[in-house]
């Protein structure tokens, strides 16, 4: 559990410590966007003891606010912060000609920080290549079983609600920006590795680990408030 804590609060405080550190050493920037975004998710949860799953595709959509601090030689950098609502969960594959089908979807409100770096043209329209690091703090909102059994299933996770509502994890990713006359358009890849467990996991407890993962897919529009 230390070690957790450790991960998330380096990761937090590198993306926190970058701003001033390459605002001594550059050409500063002020450029602050704001816009949308959306996309998918494809997630799974990793239990322990193990669960044999599939992939559960859920959407993700939300607020996206962008400060650019700082250009340091060819990289630009800055902070992004998003407010997104994300679905979350995953689906079992039964190992039986039955045809039986459970799936758990988990709404999350979602709240990334993260350090934005840049590569590409400066100014003007053009293209970047770009890269988000950061912590990742979400709330559970609610959850939701749809299940079809042809017979009856025992399993420890079956009408078991989330224990714990509040998440944490770290996220990462990198795409591309295109900048245009009418706002930046990105389109992003991003991983998402939970550090927290929705169960209880006390050695009374019966699952020891329960931590979300996923693999996202976005696209942003952002329009510049302060160029």
């Amino acid at each position: 559990m230390m070690k957790k804590y450790l991960l998330l609060g380096l990761t937090l405080f590198l993306c926190l410590a970058v701003q001033p550190v390459m605002a001594q050493l550059q050409d500063e920037r002020h450029n602050f966007s704001i816009g949308v975004n959306g996309g998918v998710n494809i997630s799974s949860v990793s239990f322990m003891p193990r669960i044999r799953e599939g992939k559960q595709i859920g959407p993700s959509f939300g607020l996206t606010a962008r400060y650019i601090s700082e250009k340091y030689f060819s990289m630009i950098c800055g902070i992004q912060m998003e407010l997104n609502y994300s679905q979350r969960g995953w689906k079992e594959v039964y190992e039986d000609e039955t045809g039986d089908t459970y799936h758990r979807a988990m709404n999350y409100l979602e709240l990334p920080i993260l350090a934005h770096l840049a590569f590409g043209k400066d100014e003007g329209n053009g293209l970047r290549f770009i890269v988000n690091l950061g912590p990742q703090f979400g709330y559970l909102l609610n959850e939701k079983e749809t299940f079809n059994w042809t017979s009856e299933r025992t399993g420890e996770q079956y009408g078991k609600m989330a224990d714990r509502k509040l998440d944490y994890g770290i996220v990462g990713g990198g795409g591309v920006e295109i900048r245009t006359g009418i706002g930046h358009f990105l389109i992003e890849a991003r991983y998402y590795y939970g550090l927290s467990d929705f169960y209880n996991n006390s050695k009374k407890d019966y699952f020891e680990r329960s931590g979300h993962s996923y693999i996202a897919g976005r696209v942003t529009y952002l329009f510049d408030l302060k160029k």
